[in-house]
């Protein structure tokens, strides 16, 4: 029986709640698809040519506005946020599935980057330089670009806008904000609160909108910079779009991220990074563990343990009490699942727990699949180079530290990856020669701090720019070197 507690959305441009004109469209609760969650029409490119418009009108006042003035409603939207957290986070769970607990800190992370770049309102500055001649001053100071697209995924849907949306108005730029189709109830939320905190209209505009317009609006004349966090694919024709107008791009996109499991490690400790790292979020995590690298002395003993811990995770609908573990956000993401854990078996891997869909009236309606263990992996092998984006530890053996990081570096990607070791020797060869963004000792590869810069090597990132940080705001700065005689 289908339930409908769908709550309509609409774009909101100018400070104005505006219902596009496009497809109609509804999203589904992925722990039961028969209750429908929002109800909305998508965007044409009038509507979004609409936003950008008014993104452009309102940065002639916004970039004026002083940047301490500007971190005060950064300041308000963060306050909301906490006083919500319980709706925000039981709407994350609804509409993209992961547990209560993960959503809730996900919205308290979310506020968190916010108050970060509020702060740094205060600490935008430039620089004197010394001068070859007398009477002469040099100077740099930054200004921002202009109106910053903003593409979001729908696996962190309120952190991730969160994390883009505040440096960008920070630095005195305006937004457009197109959000993952998928989620785009969570975002409406967030841009409730930024319209409450009272941020002027116009400074932050966001459209429901099919992927097959950002093309379009990377392209419109106002629009200065576009940041994208999401797939691979998506990434590539997005940069290349960009390039055509040599417009500033930031990509994040996959990792295949790998454990390192020493044999002087402490096991236990060891299989609670793996299973928090490959079945937090579900595995929907760029940062997720993508291969757990054992080696051979102690590759039996965690394994067994691995095992054991895995099977007692409990998978089902993430707002109940309990839930380790919620269902994948559709039927495509849950199908890719099952096909790669489906090659490792082809290709000669073993599935030692879980690799497939849990059977019961709890899990016929949703997108449920099993937390899975599979040994016998080999680098070579699809489930070892391509990202799973689900629950699944891969375990590849080696024989020592050498190939160990050799193994870890034999990917596209170079987002993030940690070694669980007591060796110094150890810990400072992966420091040095594993290939990421992000290298952790006796930490999960998911999570960061936000006053630490985020960013992937490889194809995982542009890595011209970095976000989170401090050093996300060069992204949305352009610095003008002044020169001054007296």
């Amino acid at each position: 029986m289908t339930t409908s507690t769908a709550t309509t959305l609409k774009n909101f441009v100018n400070g104005e709640w505006v219902t596009p004109s496009g497809e109609l469209k509804e999203g589904l609760n992925p722990a039961d698809t028969r209750e429908v969650v929002s109800s909305f029409r998508q965007s044409t490119s009038e509507d979004v040519k609409q936003a950008i418009d008014s993104a452009a009108e309102t940065f002639k006042t916004w970039k004026n506005t002083p940047a301490p003035q500007r971190g005060e409603y950064l300041y308000k939207i963060a306050a909301l946020m906490e006083e919500e957290k319980d709706d925000l986070a039981k709407t994350i769970v609804r509409e993209e599935g992961k547990t209560y607990n993960d959503a809730a800190k996900e919205v308290g992370y979310a506020a968190g980057i916010v108050k970060f770049y509020a702060g740094e309102c205060r600490r935008l500055k430039g620089t004197l330089q010394a001068a070859d001649m007398p009477n002469i001053q040099i100077e740099t100071k930054p200004e921002p670009l202009g109106v910053v697209l903003v593409v979001t995924p729908w696996n962190f849907p309120m952190s991730i806008p969160a994390w883009k949306t505040a440096p960008a108005i920070a630095s005195g730029n305006t937004v457009v904000l197109k959000p993952s189709s998928e989620t785009p109830l969570t975002v409406m939320k967030f841009m409730d609160i930024v319209q409450r905190a009272g941020v002027p209209a116009g400074v932050v505009n966001q459209v429901i909108a099919p992927g097959k317009l950002v093309p379009e609006m990377i392209h419109h004349p106002s629009v200065k910079a576009v940041t994208f966090t999401g797939s691979n694919p998506v990434g590539k024709k997005i940069y290349a779009e960009a390039a055509k107008d040599m417009k500033r791009c930031l990509l994040e996109m996959g990792g295949k991220n790998p454990l390192i499991v020493m044999d002087d490690a402490d096991l236990d400790e060891a299989v609670q990074l793996a299973v928090a790292g490959a079945y937090g979020q579900t595995g929907q995590a760029c940062t997720a563990t993508g291969r757990v690298i054992v080696h051979e002395k102690v590759a039996k003993a965690f394994t067994e343990k691995l095992v054991e811990k895995t099977k007692e995770f409990k998978v089902g609908n993430g707002i109940e009490e309990g839930i380790n573990m919620g269902p994948q956000v559709n039927q495509s993401e849950l199908q890719s699942t099952l096909d790669l854990i489906q090659s490792a078996r082809d290709e000669g891997a073993t599935v030692l727990t879980g690799g497939k869909a849990p059977e019961g009236p709890a899990f016929e309606h949703g997108y449920f699949v099993e937390p899975t263990v599979i040994s016998g992996v080999k680098s070579s092998m699809t489930i070892a180079q391509q990202e799973v984006f689900g629950p699944v530890n891969s375990i590849i053996e080696v024989s020592d530290i050498d190939e160990a990081i050799e193994v870890a570096n034999d990917v596209e990607y170079g987002l993030s990856s940690a070694i669980c070791t007591k060796n110094l020797e150890y810990m400072n060869k992966a420091l040095a020669e594993i290939e990421a963004g992000i290298v952790k000792v006796n930490m999960t590869t998911t999570g960061t701090f936000f006053q630490a810069p985020f960013g992937g090597y490889k194809q995982s990132s542009t890595g011209t720019f970095k976000e989170l940080g401090s050093e996300a705001l060069d992204f949305y700065c352009q610095y003008k070197t002044r020169y001054i005689k007296g």
